[in-house]
């Protein structure tokens, strides 16, 4: 297999170039690897496409930056069954990873090259993928400063997201939108504070709003929050921060939570959503699941947070394709025993 580490040098605080070289010597004689520096917004994905194109042979990309470098990545090989993705998280947020138990277990790369992989889902909106989340309100506001904050010191880098907050305080706390999961509409009066739309657990660097999720059980993670006050949105936080605020009782009236796989939001002109951080304006769009649509390497000594469910999920996965490929098989040998078909061909 070729290994091809996608690196984004303006993620993070420092260039991770030097660092990933330097792990990848002494490793050629049984590894296969190259290094890609990013040129700019896009790159990636075009890179990716345009290789996977030209060579037929398995090949892992990795996606060497923050959560936008794996957004492209994913978009680049998304489609390609002879395509994988892997992930050296450097960047200032790499919320997806939290999912298998934070970035220190993607660091390792001899642990990395050799990680097996699993089926995971994506979601879709038109021909674009994410991997992680869709987000807006006072998410999307959040976004939008953590744009302009995120290489500044001390209120950017890890602190962006609290900035964004601080700001949102300020600028969106009532959001017009409708929201409609698999048919139902989550919030008839047409305002909300914020809302997620998840395949993995975390946004915004620290916030789990996601922590039933599961990034292989073909269903998306929605979580609304209805508009609240200042206080009531301080008392919320620290629950939204560990993940507890779904079995918290005091919650329960500001929140809908459901399970789906097809997710319509409609909101007036100038309305903007964050897919996996990047900031899209777009007034209607529904985001669907994508079901198993790409294979990613998991180190070893990852931990996926759901831990039991993720790993049941799994099992069933791959009991439903052997009991596909099983039941091919034999259709395929009584179609030769009665001279249906050609096994060969």
């Amino acid at each position: 297999m070729k290994h091809i580490f996608i690196i984004n040098p303006a993620a993070g605080k420092e260039n991770s170039y030097e660092a990933i070289r330097t792990a990848l010597e002494g490793m050629e004689a049984r590894v296969d690897y190259e290094l890609y520096l990013t040129q700019a917004p896009g790159d990636a994905t075009a890179y990716i496409r345009n290789y996977c194109r030209e060579h037929s042979e398995p090949v892992r990309f990795y996606a060497c930056g923050g959560d936008g470098t794996l957004n492209e990545v994913v978009n680049g090989l998304v489609g390609f069954s002879h395509a994988s993705l892997g992930c050296y998280p450097c960047g200032s947020g790499n919320d997806f990873v939290k999912y298998y138990g934070g970035k220190k277990y993607f660091l390792n790369i001899p642990e990395l090259v050799e990680a097996e992989e699993e089926e995971i889902d994506l979601m879709r909106v038109g021909n674009r993928y994410a991997i992680n989340a869709t987000h807006f309100g006072f998410d999307s506001s959040v976004a939008k400063t953590m744009m302009n904050v995120r290489r500044k010191k001390l209120i950017g880098g890890k602190n962006a997201y609290t900035t964004g907050v601080v700001v949102g305080l300020f600028k969106a706390m009532k959001n017009k939108c409708r929201v409609f999961v698999d048919g139902e509409e989550l919030n008839p009066t047409g305002n909300l504070l914020l809302c997620t739309i998840t395949n993995g657990q975390y946004v915004g660097g620290s916030f789990r709003c996601a922590p039933r999720s599961l990034d292989n059980d073909g269903f998306l993670e929605v979580c609304l929050v209805h508009p609240v006050s200042h206080l009531t949105f301080f008392r919320f936080v620290g629950g939204y921060t560990k993940g507890t605020h779904l079995d918290d009782p005091k919650f329960q009236p500001y929140l809908e939570y459901r399970r789906g796989k097809s997710i319509t939001v409609e909101a007036p002109e100038g309305f903007v959503y964050a897919f996996d951080g990047e900031l899209i304006p777009q007034e209607k769009f529904t985001v669907e699941v994508a079901p198993r649509a790409i294979r990613f390497a998991v180190p070893r000594s990852a931990k996926p947070l759901p831990a039991e469910a993720h790993a049941a999920q799994k099992e069933k996965n791959e009991a439903v394709v052997a009991f596909r490929v099983t039941e091919g098989e034999a259709v395929e040998a009584a179609a030769c025993q009665v001279g249906v078909g050609d096994a060969s061909k």
